[in-house]
């Protein structure tokens, strides 16, 4: 007889979640990206409302994610900018982007290009770091760590 585990999976996709995984969040991050650094500009851009984004930011703080520096004392005024966390996410924002416009623009033309210093559009590609060749699910098997539970894909 197998034993089922009730309890959750260990899994860094749920780690991630806890802290990026909130819609405000996700949008805060981008504006960063953007250039839009300050609070009144986030939640302008985002729709969200002011103490929702007071808390998603507190938490990408804490998180580092995002680090707030002073820009003026009188009157007191902050920016926010991504640590080494943040910039790493970078792949996230535009792998999201994409998938956005593939699937829910509805014959309609993007919001807006991602243009790389070659002068090409960016699209958001996953390689293998040691072959080089693209990354799809189909080729790739969990393996788990320290006798993890990982059961087989279907």
């Amino acid at each position: 007889m197998t034993t089922i585990s009730t309890a959750p999976r260990t899994c860094s996709v749920a780690r991630s979640l806890e802290i990026i995984g909130e819609k405000w969040a996700l949008l805060a991050v981008r504006e960063v990206f953007l250039g839009n650094r300050r609070f009144d500009e986030m939640v302008r851009r985002t729709g969200a409302p002011r103490d929702t984004m007071t808390a998603r930011l507190k938490t990408l703080v804490a998180a580092g994610v995002l680090e707030r520096r002073p820009v003026s004392e009188h009157p007191p005024r902050f920016e926010y900018r991504l640590t080494q966390a943040g910039l790493d996410l970078y792949p996230v924002i535009v792998a999201l982007m994409q998938w956005g416009d593939r699937y829910l623009l509805n014959d309609e033309e993007p919001p807006m290009v991602l243009t790389h210093h070659c002068g090409h559009e960016l699209g958001a590609v996953t390689n293998c770091s040691s072959c080089g060749e693209a990354v799809l699910a189909s080729d790739v098997r969990p393996t788990p760590r320290s006798g993890a539970l990982i059961p087989p894909l279907d």
